[in-house]
């Protein structure tokens, strides 16, 4: 199992959608938030993903084709 942090970057028509909940259930990835800023316009979550490394880089690249914006994110999130 290995853990990766990445930042989702929302556009407003998936600000409503479950698209976090899906990742986990369809590719069994385990999501952690770990910082998010959602309003009704947008919105980022940064997530830390733990799982298969091959179940990770599916589940990113399922997102991406949802339309969510996905960065990488070096650091402890939680301080600073």
């Amino acid at each position: 199992m290995v853990k990766q942090r990445v930042k989702f970057t929302f556009p407003e028509n998936l600000i409503k959608e479950p698209v976090i909940y899906q990742l986990g259930m369809k590719f069994q990835v385990v999501t952690n938030i770990r910082r998010a800023d959602v309003e009704e316009s947008k919105g980022w979550v940064v997530l830390e993903l733990e799982g298969a490394q091959q179940a990770i880089d599916d589940s990113l690249r399922w997102v991406r084709q949802q339309g969510v914006i996905v960065a990488p994110v070096t650091g402890d999130v939680i301080e600073g």
